[in-house]
């Protein structure tokens, strides 16, 4: 039996792999970057071990030292996890050739499939049906934009060793392909090590749905239902759910049967996952991922399997635990990707200190998938991923309604995320109906992202919180002393900077006065936890209160309400400094000369964080007369990083 694990990740996954190898008996070995030092991972582990400076490209991605570490601690396996030397064919090599299982496919079977043009190929002579596009090798500049008329637009540019959306570009028109097909080339070559590109016609409402696969090294493979995770932004999944739904019989077990063709095309051994476009009743061929994904949680759920654990026990040379007749599907499951990012501003990754997090409390059917915890930082390195949500129900309709009610009870504080939009998604009439296709969402961004003011009852919560705060705040109960009146006034404004409120003690409760209306309040705050009686409605919010600002998390939503001890920045400084850093990153590459006469919206520099790459432009008509930073220089959030004076 494989004894001793060592996972090559970081984060939730990596801790999601070290519960199921503790059970099993497993002793676990965690790596770490500068940045990780004090991660959740770490402290789970059994044991742990630096591998390097926080960029990825100086850690997680160095194969050399991950294999040192193995060697060092005595390692007799090692799990990938997704993303980082997950699909590297060569890394799966090394750990052969110094006798360490690799638990996942063999590298042979990785190569297949890490490259999109090789995978169709594959794919064609297995004649499971493929989007038209071209998948060679040609790469010549003149040669692509000739492929690109003969497909058609729109049209799709990919990374063929992508995923994630890194290194993808929709181009609609002739004019935009150049720029695009640099633009992808750059980013596949930062994320992925290769710039080569392969080009597809880009299909018009399609649903993206995946089939997990399972083989053994007996000649055994399976599938384990179906996924859809139709539901994007930027090319990356947000909401995903198990078994997908509309499907027929007859269609599911067809597609089912085709992902075990193409596992079987490639000798696959492990987890591996298939995805389809589909189209009606037809689909066509996108990818096979060799590895476990991000939303294998809600296939656990629906088929009451422990996936990590199958992959043990198959790199163990075990036979597949179920034959095909004996898996079967019970209820339904939705997972949601909770992000630091602000979905306001085109889904910005955000990082910082995480002042607050909270989930939801132990119960069944809800499961909390996590890599760290109150106090971490989100780092800029890294994906922003802070945790999944997944949920299950016994049929869809109760998931999805457990779905929102779990979301309600996920508060944060200190960065920006995307829980509200998640709400949004939740309850919009056209994702309960059923899944809607992977352009929904940027069909419906104005809506779901809409800021909203602060309702009466946010407002409310945080005025009551800063009395209790600020007028008793060694007291246990401090609305249990009348009115507040010792030593203090009777009634007073809260110094919020946008909102003009009145609070008045009155005998055992305050009344709060807010647009023109009266609300009679009583409240107890617990630490962080702030239990209210609004107009006899009982509430209860997370706060997080400082001298500059008060944070209140309730329901689903987050809101800061500013103090005005607090220097006030304009909600619109972005607009008055466009050519400043959105977040820390890289420069990636300057797109004018200095010099250049430049009109409003004119491209100017490229900027690289997170694994993405945005584009600054230019904010009026003038001249670029400098660059703030060389090509390369890393930048923190708010550093110009152009200048250019108007005409």
């Amino acid at each position: 039996m494989l004894k001793k694990i060592l996972i090559a990740n970081r984060g939730e996954i990596a801790c999601r792999v070290m519960r199921t190898a503790k059970r099993l008996g497993m002793t676990t070995v965690a790596v770490y970057s500068d940045a990780d030092a004090n991660a959740l991972h770490v402290k789970n582990a059994d044991e742990a071990y630096y591998i390097g400076a926080a960029p990825s490209k100086d850690s997680y991605l160095v194969s050399e030292r991950i294999l040192e570490v193995a060697l060092q601690s005595g390692a007799d396996c090692i799990h990938p996890g997704y993303g980082f030397l997950s699909e590297n064919d060569a890394f799966a090599n090394a750990c052969e050739e110094n006798n360490i299982v690799f638990v996942g496919p063999p590298a042979s079977s990785i190569e297949a499939m890490g490259s999109k043009t090789r995978a169709k190929e594959i794919m064609a002579d297995a004649n499971v049906p493929l989007v038209p596009g071209y998948y060679g090798q040609q790469q010549d500049t003149e040669f692509l934009t000739a492929e690109a008329e003969k497909v058609g637009y729109p049209v799709l540019i990919k990374a063929a060793f992508g995923g994630g959306g890194k290194g993808m570009r929709v181009v609609r028109s002739a004019d935009e392909f150049l720029s695009a097909l640099e633009g992808a080339k750059r980013e596949a070559l930062a994320s992925f090590g290769n710039d080569l590109v392969l080009l597809e016609r880009f299909v018009d409402k399609p649903r993206h749905v995946e089939v997990q696969v399972f083989a053994d090294n007996h000649g055994n493979c399976v599938y384990l239902g179906d996924r859809d995770c139709s539901l994007q932004r930027r090319h990356q999944k947000v909401i995903e759910e198990a078994p997908a739904p509309d499907l027929s019989d007859a269609l599911r077990k067809e597609m089912g049967e085709a992902a075990v063709r193409c596992a079987q095309a490639i000798n696959y051994r492990g987890a591996g996952t298939v995805e389809f476009l589909l189209c009606g009743d037809e689909f066509f061929f996108m990818e096979m991922n060799t590895r476990l994904q991000v939303e294998h949680p809600v296939t656990e759920m629906v088929t009451g399997q422990d996936l990590v654990e199958w992959q043990i026990r198959v790199a163990n040379n075990e036979r597949l635990p179920l034959e095909q007749s004996q898996i079967t599907l019970q209820g339904h499951s939705f997972e949601a990707r909770i992000y630091a990012e602000d979905p306001e501003e085109n889904f910005m990754p955000y990082s910082g200190n995480l002042a607050h997090l909270s989930f939801p409390s132990a119960q069944r059917g809800v499961r909390i998938d996590t890599g760290v915890q109150q106090g971490d930082e989100i780092s800029p390195f890294y994906d922003p991923m802070i945790a999944k949500l997944i949920v299950h129900g016994h049929d869809r309709r109760t998931a999805l309604l457990k779905l929102r009610s779990a979301l309600n009870e996920v508060h944060l504080a200190g960065v920006k995320s995307n829980i509200a939009f998640l709400h949004h998604l939740a309850e919009h009439p056209t994702f309960m109906a059923g899944a809607p296709d992977t352009h929904f969402i940027d069909t419906q961004t104005e809506e779901l992202t809409a800021s909203k003011a602060p309702s009466d009852t946010l407002v409310c919560l945080a005025s009551i919180a800063y009395l209790a705060h600020k007028q008793a705040p060694k007291l246990n109960s401090p609305w249990h002393q009348v009115g507040f009146r010792l030593n203090q006034p009777r009634k007073l404004t809260v110094p919020f900077t946008e909102h003009f409120v009145v609070a008045q003690a009155q005998g055992q409760h305050w009344r709060v006065d807010y647009h023109d209306s009266e609300h009679r309040v009583e409240a107890k705050l617990d630490d962080h936890k702030l239990t209210a009686n609004i107009d006899g409605k009982r509430l209860i919010a997370d706060v997080l209160i400082s001298e500059t600002d008060i944070t209140v998390m309730y329901g689903p939503y987050q809101h800061t309400f500013e103090l005005q001890t607090k220097h006030y920045v304009s909600e619109h400084e972005h607009q008055e400094a466009p050519l400043a850093a959105p977040l820390n990153g890289t420069v990636v590459k300057h797109l004018q000369e200095i010099g250049t006469q430049v009109a409003k919206g004119d491209p100017i520099v490229v900027i690289e964080a997170m694994k993405m790459e945005y584009t600054l432009n230019a904010p009026f008509d003038g001249t670029l007369t400098s660059y703030c930073f060389d090509e390369g220089e890393l930048v923190n959030h708010g550093a110009m990083l152009a200048i250019v004076e108007e005409a």
